[in-house]
């Protein structure tokens, strides 16, 4: 089994990890099995495996993580090199390469070494927050990934706007900083850099500063209460000034209307040989008096 020592290459690219194998089978034409692990020789987790039916040279994938391991080689013609497809930083690591024939002889052969994969990648800050802390307090926290593993900084008005050295923990190719304390509203910049590039990302504080003696409850009750208080002014206001406009309806008098009325008066009080006039009479509602106008 030959494969090299490491093969290198950048996150989000492909890789080629090449695997050649010699067999005492000259002209072996019975099916046989290719098969890739990871981590460690014979016992690690495989991470692609295929078959190759008697007589053929097509290699049937029966197991590719994630979709994303294809077999390059043929293993009918001793090659069993393997491609990575969009490498990602967790995919570093030490992979092994075995083929088994599976005729009377049943032999296998694995290479013990393996063949190291070192993927590299420019900073990426995976996550950034802020987080209460004690006493009332706020932190801040900045996980960033890259490969070689990136430095962190904090910049930001609590720092005087100047970046400052932040040490982190971190583990492999990830790394995370902390601001034990904000004390002051604004601006946080996280910045991460390695040889192969630079990234960085903000977050804000803003808190809610309350007048001096008298707690935040107290005023949003002050607030809304005194917006009830408004509501109940103009609503009552417009209640009276409706009531007013009803009443001055009722009392204001009708237009001056002049209607004519004829009395006829009978004798029937007024001893007999003695009968009065007729009258007509116009009666003017406006006033109390009639005017009597006598008719000979």
């Amino acid at each position: 089994m030959q494969v090299p020592a490491e093969v290198r290459a950048e996150a989000g690219d492909a890789a080629m990890l090449p695997c050649t194998f010699t067999h005492p089978h000259r002209h072996y034409d019975g099916p046989l099995t290719a098969i890739w692990r990871s981590g460690e020789p014979f016992v690690g987790p495989q991470v692609f495996r295929c078959t190759v039916a008697r007589g053929s040279e097509l290699c049937q994938t029966e197991l590719s993580l994630h979709g994303r391991f294809r077999l390059l080689g043929n293993p009918r013609h001793n090659n069993l090199s393997l491609r990575i497809e969009r490498l990602a930083l967790d995919d570093s690591g030490r992979y092994f390469c075995r083929v088994e024939f599976l005729g009377n002889s049943h032999d296998r052969y694995e290479n013990r070494h393996g063949v190291w994969l070192h993927v590299t990648g420019a900073p990426r800050i995976v996550n950034i927050s802020v987080l209460p802390g004690p006493a009332h307090a706020f932190r801040a926290l900045c996980t960033a990934e890259g490969e070689p593993q990136p430095t962190l900084s904090w910049s930001g008005p609590a720092l005087g706007n100047s970046s400052a050295e932040v040490p982190g923990q971190g583990r492999g190719y990830q790394v995370t900083a902390e601001l034990p304390a904000l004390t002051r509203d604004g601006r946080y910049t996280c910045t991460a850099t390695n040889s192969l590039g630079r990234a960085e990302a903000s977050v804000y504080l803003f808190r809610f500063h309350g007048a001096p003696g008298a707690s935040t409850l107290a005023l949003l009750l002050g607030a809304l209460g005194l917006k009830v208080l408004l509501l109940l002014g103009v609503l009552g206001a417009r209640a009276t000034r409706q009531r007013l406009d009803h009443l001055v309806t009722q009392d204001t008098p009708p237009r001056s209307q002049v209607q004519e009325s004829n009395y006829e008066n009978l004798n029937h009080i007024n001893p007999p040989g003695h009968q009065l006039p007729r009258v007509c009479c116009e009666e003017l509602l406006d006033h109390q008096h009639p005017v009597v106008h006598h008719k000979k």
